[in-house]
């Protein structure tokens, strides 16, 4: 999917802004609150961001570490990752369940992927399902499951022997053959579409999941195919036999615009709250702007992503910006100030960022540069993913400046209100004196409302917050804390939100602090 990419030097601005961003605040007791950011100022809601990484499965690059592990063995590495996301305050997975036509879940549509079991069509042994694992797992840490399909690739050259069951045998008619050896569907037949897009609805109804998602490859880079033009001459022959009369290349890109613009519909006709995303090349075009130059993936792709922008298609933008700050031809808050631009009806611009492997202070500096300029250009729907979540877990000085920096507060997902703009209705409370502490209890009006729980508390004059998960019915804190001038200050107030599936917060209940005695 993605490209390695050099990072540089961050200017003195960003430098300088980062270090003003860091200033220390004063620190809420750490026991019995776990994993406390620093205060907001008094009266905050809590923040809002989106915050996602992509899991990818294709040659095993993310999750699971081989193909054929034990049930038991794949289960553990799934909840290790996630327990990480969950501890450096992520709020989203994009966990690829189709790298090759196959399928990471029970599907009767495809077989069961090679990079899971080292058999393509072997299902888990003890069975369980992938996706509806790493989906509960998610949502029980406060996290949105977004799955990630491949909607044209047919086989992979990492993924093991070509199966009776692959679509490559299944379905000859459908497929081409690149010269490096991969096997791709043909975006223009409409057997591809079908088929595909069936694939996407069966996942939208069965799971409970919140996004579907596409990356970068509709047609094919040409590096696949040697550098030679995509082989499609059958169905482009048969295009004009039957009297058509685009160019090629807007045949192509028509094909894959249909595609897009269909399966936005479905997926909102089925379960308007699931979310589609799309993550392209982050060039467009050259000279868009006018300092840009590179890839050419409206042309070369045949992907028109700011097409799917303009009309409204996807419900998040995440164009790969995998390119410095200061890189002039490729700049990241040009290429973002452009898309932004472009974002005419308004839908959540979340960039992707290639965090890499490099734990040099210089490139861990430029990362976080990336996230506090995204944050000033896009205020009001905050956001990245990062790729690829290795690339941080194996990257301890990255994973270290993001906790204690820019996602050093918890968050909460960005609200879709062209989706969902009704809030949950506030749940009740109560509290009770336990010695020193005070247990905070709440009861959600609806419990399918109640995806996460905000817990608003003030010492002093310094409120705080605390996310809590679907789970969580109750949060302990203590009724005072010294501060480092060693003043004791009191709990003076608590509240509690209800926050739904679509980050929707409801009015905030309050509830007295009991005082020693009562």
């Amino acid at each position: 999917m993605h490209r390695n990419l050099l990072f540089s030097l961050v200017s003195l601005c960003c430098l300088a802004f980062l270090q003003a961003c860091s200033t220390s605040k004063p620190v809420a007791p750490q026991e019995p609150v776990a994993a406390q950011p620093a205060p907001p100022a008094p009266g905050s809601k809590a923040e809002t961001e989106f915050r996602a990484a992509w899991v990818a499965t294709v040659a095993n690059i993310n999750w699971p570490s081989k193909p054929g592990l034990s049930t038991e063995e794949q289960q553990r590495e799934a909840i290790e990752l996630l327990d990480f996301l969950q501890q450096h305050h992520y709020n989203a997975v994009i966990f690829q369940v189709r790298p090759q036509a196959d399928a990471l879940y029970k599907s009767d549509l495809e077989p069961w992927s090679y990079y899971l079991t080292g058999e393509q069509g072997k299902a888990p042994a003890p069975y369980y399902d992938p996706l509806e694992f790493w989906t509960e797992a998610a949502h029980d840490r406060g996290m949105e499951l977004h799955v990630w399909l491949n909607p044209y690739r047919a086989h992979h050259v990492a993924g093991g022997p070509v199966s009776e069951q692959s679509i490559v045998k299944k379905r000859p008619e459908l497929v081409v053959h690149l010269k490096e050896g991969y096997y791709w569907l043909d975006p223009a037949q409409q057997g591809t579409q079908d088929h595909s897009y069936n694939v996407v609805m069966d996942l939208v109804k069965r799971y409970d999941i919140d996004g579907v998602h596409f990356d970068d490859y509709f047609y094919p880079y040409p590096s696949y195919n040697g550098d030679q033009d995509f082989p499609d001459d059958a169905s482009w022959a048969a295009y004009q036999k039957s009297g058509g009369t685009l160019s090629r290349g807007d045949w192509r890109r028509q094909a894959v615009n249909q595609f897009i613009e269909r399966l936005y519909k479905g997926i909102k006709a089925e379960k308007a709250h699931v979310k589609f995303g799309l993550s392209p090349f982050g060039i467009w075009r050259p000279g868009y702007p006018a300092s840009v130059q590179g890839f050419d993936q409206h042309n070369v792709l045949y992907a028109d992503a700011r097409l799917w922008l303009n009309k409204g298609w996807i419900d998040y933008f995440s164009p790969q910006l995998y390119w410095k700050i200061n890189q002039m031809n490729q700049s990241f808050p040009v290429l973002l100030g452009w898309w932004s631009q472009e974002n005419t009806m308004k839908r959540h611009l979340w960039p992707g960022i290639s965090v890499g492997r490099d734990s040099s202070a210089l490139n861990v500096q430029e990362i976080m540069s990336q996230i506090m300029i995204t944050r000033g250009m896009v205020p009001n729907s905050k956001g990245v993913i990062h790729w690829s979540l290795s690339s941080v877990t194996k990257n301890p000085p990255m994973a270290k400046a993001l906790l204690a920096g820019p996602y050093k507060n918890d968050a909460l997902v960005p609200t879709s209100p062209w989706l969902d703009r009704v809030a949950p209705a506030a749940p009740s409370i109560s509290t009770e004196l336990q010695g020193d502490s005070v247990r905070v209890v709440w009861v959600p009006k609806e419990a399918k409302d109640a995806f996460r729980t905000v817990v608003y508390y003030q010492y002093g004059n310094a409120w705080n917050y605390k996310v809590l998960n679907r789970n969580d019915r109750s949060f302990t804190l203590l009724r005072s804390f010294t501060d480092k001038t060693g003043a004791a200050l009191p709990l003076k107030k608590v509240a509690v939100t209800s926050v739904d599936r679509m980050g929707n917060e409801s009015d905030r209940q309050e509830a007295a602090v009991p005082e020693a005695g009562m």
